[in-house]
């Protein structure tokens, strides 16, 4: 076994090894972690919906209703009627024929990949999928082939080079780690061009992008282009699990076939009620994610006028680039004493010398809150010489 002590010591020297920070209060734009009062800026509750009281309350009219657990898998005792009702209300707010839950966006990848394709298969996968894309990719058997991210030019070539007539195009919508979005438009002309199927993860534009608020695809105005969308209620949506939805056929095909589905003990009813009121809310209340990105405009023109390397991105996410791990680490540090909770996000999440904070906006987040956020983030800065 020393080989565990012996990898551990390494990620150490490297800067890469990683602890907790445990919140002792919900999370908010403002939150407790270890009892410190902090300013939140690294969850994915984009539309800070993890404390809202309706959502609450959903919750608990649920356990009153159903119970705490769901007592087995899908195709036994778990489901409820909740479970029915979330499927149709989410391919609904998609604007797809069905959909089918997952636990998480992870099982939903993993579980759609390996059920679609097989050993006869060639997909190809932007080199900066999301790491439950690459699994469900290996997991497959299929040929999987790596274009240059966000590349259409090398994605074009490479479908010339590997023919076939099963071919899948796999990509995120927006990019978790950078901000960006896939040029889905583009996409999918070339698929259409050469009949191959595509499938894209939303998880991180669900709740966010579109005029209602539906994702990337809405972004684009490509309703019923994509075969397959999968994405997650954990992130805008503040609950837990992950979905698919398709065409009627599909979802069936998923229900009998997808491994991660099919041997996985159901999401709790409460999980699945707080999912259906927030699918409301979204729907119902565009002037959060109008905010959300608004703010996330200012800051990073604010951070670009400081000397701070980032990304450009029109989404909740802003990626300060900093490239040295350990560096990277130190300014999270700095940045908590101060009371911003920023994490660094570093190698193998990233590729190496790009290790950069992750930083994200909530819609509740005020100008107060975000200058605040710039003054404590210039002096960690050029005392790290970052700028």
């Amino acid at each position: 076994m020393d080989f565990i002590d012996e990898y551990l010591n390494h990620i150490k020297d490297k800067g890469l090894y990683r602890d907790f920070k445990f919140f002792t209060s919900s999370q908010s734009k403002y939150t407790s972690i270890d009892n410190r009062r902090v300013l939140l800026m690294a969850s994915n509750n984009y539309l800070d919906l993890c404390a809202d009281d309706r959502l609450k309350e959903a919750a608990e009219k649920a356990i009153y209703t159903y119970g705490v657990g769901s007592g087995g898998s899908r195709l036994i005792t778990g489901s409820c009627k909740l479970h029915d009702q979330l499927e149709k209300k989410i391919a609904d707010f998609k604007g797809a024929e069905a959909a089918i839950i997952f636990n998480t966006g992870y099982m939903a990848n993993i579980g759609t990949i390996t059920a679609i394709s097989d050993q006869e298969w060639i997909i190809f996968s932007d080199e900066l999928n999301h790491a439950s894309i690459i699994d469900g990719c290996r997991l497959s058997g299929a040929a999987v082939v790596i274009y240059k991210h966000c590349n259409l030019d090398d994605l074009q070539e490479k479908i010339k080079v590997h023919q076939g007539n099963k071919r899948l195009i796999v990509t995120d919508g927006v990019f978790s780690m950078d901000g960006d979005i896939a040029p889905l438009d583009k996409i999918i002309e070339l698929a259409k061009e050469n009949k191959i199927l595509t499938m894209v993860d939303d998880a991180h534009g669900t709740g966010v992008l579109g005029d209602s608020g539906t994702g990337s695809v809405e972004h684009f105005n490509l309703k019923g282009d994509i075969d397959i969308q999968v994405g997650t209620f954990s992130k805008a949506l503040a609950s837990e699990g992950g979905f698919v939805v398709g065409s009627k056929s599909l979802i069936e095909y998923l229900r009998h076939k997808a491994r991660s589905f099919i041997y996985s003990t159901a999401l709790s009813p409460v999980c699945i009620a707080v999912s259906l009121r927030s699918l409301d809310i979204v729907k119902n209340e565009r002037e959060p994610r109008v905010k959300l990105l608004e703010n996330s405009k200012w800051f990073q023109a604010k951070l670009r006028k400081l000397g701070f390397n980032v990304l450009e991105s029109n989404t909740a996410i802003i990626a300060l680039i900093i490239g040295n791990a350990a560096k990277a680490r130190k300014l999270s540090e700095k940045l908590f004493e101060e009371g911003i909770f920023i994490t660094a996000i570093r190698p193998p999440t990233v590729p190496e010398n790009t290790s950069r904070l992750r930083i994200t906006m909530m819609s509740t987040h005020n100008r107060k809150d975000l200058k605040f956020a710039l003054e404590r983030l210039k002096k960690a800065g050029m005392e790290l010489d970052v700028i």
